[in-house]
């Protein structure tokens, strides 16, 4: 089993910057990636970036591409997701998630709530 630890949401302007961090703590060898997911409300949830442990390969939506970094720090067991030049739309619970080296995502932390003013 992992567990994930998310952090650092809060109540941010447009335009303005956030980092998050997502903990992971138990079998955390076993993890192959991590990624941020986010749920907007009334909306389905979805894909926000994606981290390659070994290589630190990264792929994002296409909606955050160019304002949003995800990051990790291995030694930590940590990944970060900076978010940069924020939109109101940007405003969703976010949702840290880890997988193997299997498909899906099997480990979910509980969210952190970002919220965007315009």
């Amino acid at each position: 089993q992992v567990q994930l630890v998310e952090s650092g949401g809060g109540l941010v302007q447009a335009g303005d910057s956030l980092r998050l961090s997502c903990a992971a703590s138990g079998r955390t060898f076993s993890i192959a990636a991590m990624a941020w997911f986010r749920q907007a409300p009334g909306k389905e949830r979805e894909f926000v970036a994606v981290i390659i442990r070994s290589s630190g390969s990264t792929a994002y939506a296409d909606s955050v591409k160019g304002r949003f970094t995800i990051s990790r720090d291995s030694a930590k067991n940590t990944v970060y997701l900076k978010m940069n030049s924020l939109k109101p739309e940007d405003t969703a619970v976010y949702t840290c998630a880890a997988r193997d080296f299997g498909k899906e995502f099997t480990s979910w932390g509980q969210g952190t709530q970002v919220t965007v003013s315009s």
